[in-house]
């Protein structure tokens, strides 16, 4: 089985997260990096650990982090309708 699929299954959503950081030679410049993977929402402990990790050993200073994440696999909407179409 995909290993993506089963993330989803337990729950995980495909998170993105725009990382705006400055340059530590010409902190006036930003620079921008994009982080994606299989987290939990709300908390989103896999990015967090992720800048914890860069604030703790890299020398550009985050700026700012913006998150986007939908879930891939949501329950399915239905909508029943009076009638019935056969094909041959």
């Amino acid at each position: 089985m995909d290993n993506a699929f089963l993330r989803q299954i337990e729950g995980f959503s495909l998170t993105t997260a725009e990382i705006l950081y400055r340059f530590p030679d010409h902190p006036k410049l930003l620079q921008s990096y994009i982080w994606q993977d299989y987290d939990l929402a709300p908390h989103f402990p896999k990015l967090t650990d992720f800048l914890d990790f860069w604030a703790a050993n890299l020398d550009g200073a985050l700026y700012r982090v913006r998150v986007a994440h939908r879930r891939l696999i949501s329950p399915a909407e239905f909508s029943f309708v009076r009638g019935e179409l056969q094909l041959h």
